[in-house]
């Protein structure tokens, strides 16, 4: 059985594609922006936010940008927000109408800090608000946990802020984030049946925990928050690969399912050292990493591993009965 989710997957490379061919200049532009301001913030949730988290620890770790992250409320109450600061703000939502990141969106204005938005729905309010919009060009988007506009989303946010960044090797990082499309085309083909055996195996599992270091957290955060929670109806924690040793060491224990995101990176040191010791406990030990999949600038880790995971989490929905697109609650609870 096919879910709304499958198509939208498939439409990941293409949804790229249409986006750098209608949007590239605009993104340009803002990027000279950046180059200009002294601090940039990011703003989003769910989905978006960990599109923010993974392109913030990117630039950290190879560039001298100064990024801030923060959900949409923790941005409207932010105290030290200034009319005399030299700053940008950017927006993330896949529908232009998360009430969170709209109002901070609209006090920001008020501090005449200039705003983008990243969006996919040309017609929301958030589009019409911001100085500076950009329309991911993926057609309607209807699975709850995001593929399409996921990987679109992140791959403006990539393109803005590296084409500003001092980072040395940018040049080649954006020549393999155009040749992304390709890439995944091929992921989506190579990684099903895998993938869909893993679910099979542990569709009967109730948690996961979900651990990645630098641009592979907001992936891990995205996994647990919006994937496996929202997507397979699983109970799913986020964690930084750093922080294994604090809380979750003891916890992991013999039948603990404890998913891995790694591309070796620096950060991925204590990553390794996590998975050697969950394996030494007989934990059920998932490793995704990057080598197997694709040869790529390291920091472009998330668009790879994205595609492996998002078949687990749609197998894993599947085999429980449910449709990883559908909501139970979402929808019912708003925040105005």
């Amino acid at each position: 059985m096919k879910y709304k989710m499958y198509d939208e997957m498939m439409e990941q490379p293409d949804s790229i594609r249409k986006t750098f061919d209608k949007e590239l200049p605009k993104m340009e532009e803002i990027s000279k922006k950046i180059e200009k301001v002294n601090k940039i913030y990011l703003i989003g949730c769910g989905s978006s936010i960990s599109t923010c988290y993974s392109v913030r620890e990117a630039i950290r770790t190879v560039a001298d940008l100064n990024i801030e992250v923060f959900t949409g409320y923790e941005f409207y109450y932010n105290k030290k927000l200034n009319m005399n600061e030299n700053s940008i703000a950017i927006f993330t939502s896949q529908s232009g109408e998360t009430a969170d990141t709209l109002t901070a969106l609209k006090r920001t204005k008020e501090y005449k800090i200039p705003t983008v938005s990243i969006s996919n729905e040309k017609d929301s309010s958030m589009i019409k608000e911001a100085d500076y919009p950009i329309i991911t060009q993926c057609g309607r988007e209807t699975a709850i946990l995001g593929t399409k506009t996921y990987v679109t989303q992140l791959a403006c946010l990539y393109q803005i802020l590296f084409k500003a960044s001092d980072y040395e090797n940018k040049d080649a990082l954006l020549k393999d984030l155009y040749n992304l499309p390709g890439i995944l085309e091929n992921l989506l083909k190579s990684t099903e049946d895998d993938n869909k055996a893993l679910a099979k195996q542990f569709k009967d599992e109730d948690i996961f925990y979900c651990l990645g270091a630098g641009p592979n957290f907001g992936l891990a955060f995205k996994l647990a928050m919006t994937m496996l929670m929202e997507g397979a109806i699983k109970h799913a924690c986020p964690l930084f690969s750093e922080e294994f040793r604090h809380g979750l060491i003891e916890r992991a224990e013999k039948d603990v399912p404890i998913i891995f995101l790694s591309a070796d990176l620096e950060a991925d040191e204590i990553t390794k050292k996590a998975i050697d010791f969950s394996n030494n406990l007989n934990a059920k030990t998932i490793v995704y990493d990057l080598k197997d999949y694709a040869d790529v600038n390291k920091l472009l880790s998330p668009f790879i591993l994205v595609i492996p995971l998002e078949w687990f989490v749609y197998y894993l929905a599947h085999f429980n009965g449910e449709d990883p697109g559908s909501t139970r609650h979402i929808g019912k609870v708003r925040y105005e």
